[in-house]
């Protein structure tokens, strides 16, 4: 996200990039980690003068991003350097007994440099498959999916919606009775925003001046995006291009805001930018691990912030209203969504196959309504969405169900909600890899 930041924002966040002085017992910090942290900051600035897509957010000092300007230094240079930073890091490791928070911060700095390599390759021509860019770029491995798990989902929802027509035209025409109107849609966006945000600052102290904007955009082949600007600020920016249905005020409003992005990325700045004076979170490179983290634990936020009885009690009494909707068909429209869920990695199979040559756009659009039940307004969006981002989309579903994993294998059950929120808000507040989540 490029960020636009405030003067306060710039002076306070300039000051905060000097590491603070070491523990009397354990340093905090090695220099030759601070070092090449900040020589991975530059290199991020400078894949995004290749790669529009690739600077998601920066709030460090500015004069870093004008010098990366002035230099310009092209991808096979900036591939070098990634790659001298990545031995470098194999002789900087922590000593033994040193702090897990430094040996996450290591692992951290060298995984996101791997993925800055191989987005680079990519850059200058090398062809990945959908596997190969998942594991390069996110540190993850998707699972594989059939067509044939994907028809018993289907087969339950034929039950589930008789009537006329094919199945996707069903459930498109089901899910219009379900539309928020647009002359009510920023009431329900501002009054899902508050409901997520007062069940997250019970849970998370969070900094007094954290504020977001709320903009509403066309022309995105995303439906909501977070674009942190720095000083505890985001821009939340929703798609009003393609109809909004009643559950996604719920969805976008979490993901996005709280305890979503907003949420992750003000507890970066504040626990690890400023508090500790680690440069490398004031820049988020968006192809690479981080983003796996990121979009799981904003998924996996919803739940978290709305579990499954709150979250319809709520929409019935707040939302459905609101939108003018009726509240008694709410447990009808959720029954459905449930099973809608289940066909997640639908979208998967579609990238993999469009991503290895198997399938055109066309044919993706048209796989995506058969076995996800994407109307074909939303499949072609989604091809648009594969053909900016890639393997990117793993970072939803896969990393809902790893962030989950991770949460629920250290106490943070369901029945369990202030463990639950203690596990969460500590990955949201450390450098964690995907391959270092518990399973």
């Amino acid at each position: 996200m490029t960020a636009r930041v405030s003067i306060i924002a710039l002076f306070a966040l300039i000051a905060c990039v000097t590491p603070r002085p070491s523990d009397t017992t354990m340093p905090e910090t090695t220099p030759d980690l601070d070092t090449i942290a900040r020589s991975y900051v530059r290199l991020v600035l400078s894949m995004g003068l290749h790669d529009p897509d690739y600077v998601d957010a920066y709030y460090g000092p500015p004069e870093w991003r004008s010098q990366v300007e002035a230099d310009r230094p092209p991808l096979n240079e900036i591939r070098a350097r990634a790659a001298a930073l990545v031995a470098e890091l194999g002789r900087a490791r922590p000593p033994e007994g040193a702090p897990d928070l430094i040996r996450l911060r290591h692992g951290y700095l060298a995984t996101q440099l791997e993925a800055l390599i191989a987005r680079a390759d990519i850059l200058l021509g090398r062809k990945m498959s959908f596997d190969e860019q998942a594991e390069a770029l996110y540190d993850a491995a998707p699972p594989r999916h059939s067509e044939a798990e994907f028809r018993e989902i289907l087969e339950r929802l034929d039950d589930r919606l008789p009537g006329e027509g094919p199945l996707p035209e069903r459930v498109e025409r089901f899910r219009r009775r379900f539309m928020i109107p647009a002359d009510r849609l920023d009431r329900v966006f501002r009054a899902a925003i508050d409901g997520c945000r007062a069940r997250t600052v019970a849970r998370i102290a969070l900094p007094p001046s954290e504020t977001f904007r709320l903009e509403y955009v066309t022309g995105k082949s995303w439906s909501g995006y977070n674009w942190y600007q720095g000083g505890y600020q985001s821009l939340i920016q929703v798609n009003t291009e393609l109809p909004i249905f009643i559950d996604r005020a719920i969805d976008l409003a979490c993901h996005e805001g709280y305890p979503g992005h907003h949420v992750y990325n003000v507890l970066l700045e504040k626990n690890l930018v400023r508090d500790r004076g680690w440069p490398e979170y004031s820049v988020y490179a968006l192809f690479s691990p981080q983003s796996l983290i990121a979009e799981g634990t904003a998924n996996f936020g919803i739940e978290a912030a709305f579990p499954a009885d709150e979250r319809l009690r709520f929409e019935k009494e707040t939302l459905f209203p609101l939108a003018g909707l009726d509240p008694g068909t709410a447990e009808d429209y959720y029954e459905v969504l449930d099973l809608l869920d289940d066909l997640s990695y639908a979208g998967n199979e579609a990238a993999r196959r469009y991503m290895n040559g198997e399938a055109d756009a066309g044919q993706t659009a048209a796989w995506l309504s058969e076995f996800a039940l994407y109307s074909p307004e939303r499949a072609r969006q989604r091809v648009r969405f594969i053909d900016q981002y890639g393997a990117y989309v793993i970072n939803y579903n896969l990393g809902k169900d790893l962030v989950r994993r991770h949460v629920e294998a250290l106490g943070g059950t369901p029945d369990r909600p202030e463990r639950r929120w203690e596990v969460f808000e500590e990955l949201l507040s450390t450098p964690r890899l995907p391959s270092n989540l518990a399973r």
